[in-house]
């Protein structure tokens, strides 16, 4: 099926039982919905689960401009997808990487029907810009220096070149030498990681800037990838400040987890979902 929201047509994917509670998995850069095969597959005998290619990437649409894709338009993608699929019923969401990041500006609007929230590799930045606001101490430049990418993704032409040409050609390649992970890489993979940067562009620097107070009291699952080289704990230590029910989890994986520990991930979510299923 399709949404549509915000001048975008959102692929949506669809399965398990209707009736049954409803997760919402949400995608990272530069992936589709596909990254999620794994868990949603595991989910599925138990939950009605919904995964669908965020704005730019996949199967849905990508429109122009970098205010099309700031964190208030993406937290609007997901509760029009949401509105679409469980209608009469607040849904569980779970984002990795970039998904986790866009969900929890929706997990963090007041009045969002959503009932808990996994979060994997993908912090709100309003709750970085405020960390770092207060202190910059030694775990804070190790994780500077793991984001070296995102520096390189606000360089404009050149970026976007090299994705086109050299990484993004490559980056199945890219993903078993570096990180170890054997996937299929989705036909879109050029044309998803140049639309992606905007995602960076859009907001990086505004949040950190100027961040905003972003309380929930949604219940909030953190998983926290061992080996992830992206996005450290140092980044999520600072939740409890600003979500009132917060439980943390460790996976002995890295940042693919979604790929490479799809039955481990799976079994997280499906206790934090039933914990908080009325």
């Amino acid at each position: 099926m399709h949404v549509e929201s915000e001048g975008a047509r959102l692929a949506v994917h669809e399965r398990g039982d209707r009736s049954a509670p409803t997760v919402v998995l949400v995608h990272g850069f530069p992936d589709t919905h596909r990254v999620w095969d794994g868990v949603a597959a595991e989910l599925a005998g138990e939950f009605h689960v919904v995964a669908y290619d965020v704005r730019g990437a996949g199967a849905s649409s990508a429109p122009r401009g970098l205010a099309a894709y700031r964190l208030p338009v993406l937290a609007r993608d997901l509760l029009a997808v949401v509105a679409a699929v469980s209608p009469d019923a607040p849904v569980h969401v779970v984002g990795h990487d970039w998904g986790s990041i866009q969900a929890w500006e929706a997990v963090t609007t007041p009045g969002a029907p959503i009932a808990s929230f996994t979060s994997v590799s993908g912090p709100c930045l309003d709750h970085v810009g405020h960390l770092l606001r207060r202190e910059r101490g030694p775990r804070h430049l190790r994780q500077l220096l793991h984001s070296w990418y995102i520096a390189a993704f606000h360089v404009p032409v050149v970026a976007p070149l090299v994705w086109r040409h050299v990484v993004g050609p490559r980056w199945g390649d890219v993903l078993r030498r570096v990180e170890g992970v054997s996937a299929d890489v989705q036909p879109t993979i050029v044309r998803d990681g140049v639309n992606g940067m905007a995602l960076y562009r859009a907001n990086f620097v505004p949040r950190l800037r100027s961040p905003r107070a972003r309380r929930t009291d949604v219940p909030v699952q953190l998983v926290q990838p061992l080996g992830d080289r992206y996005a450290t704990p140092a980044v999520s230590e600072d939740v409890e400040r600003w979500a009132t029910d917060v439980r943390r989890r460790e996976l002995d994986a890295g940042h693919w987890a979604p790929v490479t520990h799809p039955r481990a991930l799976a079994r997280l979510v499906a206790e934090h979902v039933r914990a908080h299923t009325r």
